[in-house]
């Protein structure tokens, strides 16, 4: 796929991942005033200003240079407020929004000009985008993960994502514990907080005729710091994002026969890993056969829903052979590990899980809007397919870890897919943390 131009709106990340502890225990408290300024801003803007900038926009084509310079004020501001509130970054905020004076901060290019018709259904055209952003930044709790036995329709199905914990949210809290643990930030939240600031930068840049290019939910465009190297990692062929409108409208239907065998392949994975935990406290390392055996399971598990979920377009085979499919899972060697981290394997993956479980929704919402996108167009669009790719190659990590096939903790930042070769020298445990990366630009 030809790279795309950077896109208008970007974020900028100048942070040393330190954190005080003091701070962040009050955290909340500190950022009343800022809520507070936060919440007036916005309302005077949605219900008084939106209106004059949107006739204006639609009967110039441009945005007015002062109010263009408000809402690009407002946009940079709440993302400072909500990259302090979530601890992506440390310094109490200006209450301006001026550029360049926050660790987190906005690139946003000048005003040019829009396409009338965009600008006249612009509310309309936003809805996806503010849907997603409602995903990444909700907060409603919600239970379950996407692996129960009982049959759901589509819309109890869809409202379980809606209700699943933000992604924001739920690393918001882990992170606080983390912070307040080891005065730092881990680096993979950091990044995961980064690329959701940005994503929400981008949608409400959009509704207030900052720029009429579309949000971009891609994690990987333009491309963060590279991740360290995972022993389970997603791969990834070349896709030309089209989709076979026949198939995507009987995905679910099509996807029956693999969701049956998974269940019952869930059932004699369970035993084995139930084995392999034993084997590994005796032996200190997955014994080869079992390894294998969940390995298998792991990838075709990938397979399956990536095929559901629109991420990729073949039916996949049901033997989760390695390299049988476009979006894959590169599975290390067996290797020694720490008999007391297998000991209290599931307790240290419980972090992991309450973040799958938050990447799960997001991956849900982006294939809900790809199979109407996928429908119209015939492509699936290349933002969302990244962001499922993404939750995909999490949840591979998550389930990796848990099932014994690697003792590396599960890294949550972007980008979700991997294909690079180990580095010489072993980096240090993604969990809590890894080398901070002093500036970043996505």
């Amino acid at each position: 796929m030809a790279a795309m131009e950077p896109h208008p709106i970007r974020l900028v990340v100048h942070d040393d991942l330190e954190r005080s502890r003091l701070t962040v225990f009050f955290r909340l408290l500190l950022a009343i005033p800022h809520l507070i300024w936060l919440s007036l801003w916005s309302f005077i803007a949605l219900l008084f200003i939106a209106p004059i900038t949107w006739i204006a926009t639609l009967v110039s084509g441009k945005a007015p240079q002062s109010l263009w310079d408000f809402y690009c004020s407002l946009v940079r501001y709440a993302t400072h407020v909500y990259a302090y509130v979530l601890l992506a970054a440390d310094p109490f905020p200006g209450f301006t929004g001026k550029a360049g004076s926050y660790p987190i901060d906005l690139e946003i290019d000048p005003p040019g000009r829009q396409n009338r018709w965009k600008t006249a259904f612009r509310i309309v055209l936003a809805l996806p985008a503010l849907l997603l952003t409602s995903v990444l930044f909700g907060g409603q709790g919600g239970g379950g993960g996407s692996s129960g036995g009982t049959s759901q329709s589509a819309g109890e199905e869809f409202g379980y994502y809606l209700s699943a914990p933000g992604v924001t949210f739920a690393v918001a809290v882990l992170a606080w514990f983390a912070c307040m643990v080891r005065a730092r930030m881990p680096n993979g939240f950091r990044d995961l907080l980064a690329y959701a600031l940005r994503y929400g930068a981008q949608t409400w840049g959009y509704l207030l005729f900052l720029t009429d290019r579309y949000p971009d939910s891609d994690p990987r465009e333009p491309a963060p710091t590279p991740p360290p190297y995972r022993p389970v990692a997603l791969t990834s062929e070349e896709d030309d994002l089209r989709r076979s409108r026949l198939t995507v409208f009987f995905r679910l239907l099509l996807a029956i026969p693999h969701l049956i065998w998974l269940f019952l392949w869930t059932i004699a994975a369970f035993f084995a890993l139930v084995a392999g935990w034993f084997a590994a406290l005796a032996l200190g390392r997955l014994p080869n056969a079992l390894h294998r055996f969940l390995a298998a399971y792991l990838r075709y598990s990938t397979h399956v829903f990536a095929f559901l979920y629109l991420v990729s377009n073949p039916f996949p085979g049901f033997a989760g052979t390695a390299g049988s499919y476009p979006v894959d899972v590169r599975i290390d060697p067996p290797e020694r590990q720490s008999r007391w981290t297998v000991l209290f394997r599931l307790l240290l993956g419980f972090p992991a899980f309450v973040v799958d479980s938050a990447l799960t929704g997001a991956l849900g919402v982006a294939a809900f809007l790809g199979w109407f996108a996928a429908l119209v167009t015939g492509r699936m669009p290349r933002g969302l397919r990244g962001l499922g790719a993404y939750a995909l190659g999490y949840t591979a990590q998550t389930y990796g870890y848990a099932s014994l096939l690697t003792a590396r903790y599960p890294y949550s930042g972007p980008p979700g897919i991997d294909v690079e070769a180990p580095p010489e020298e072993e980096p240090e445990p993604a969990w809590p943390g890894v080398s901070p990366s002093p500036s970043l630009h996505w």
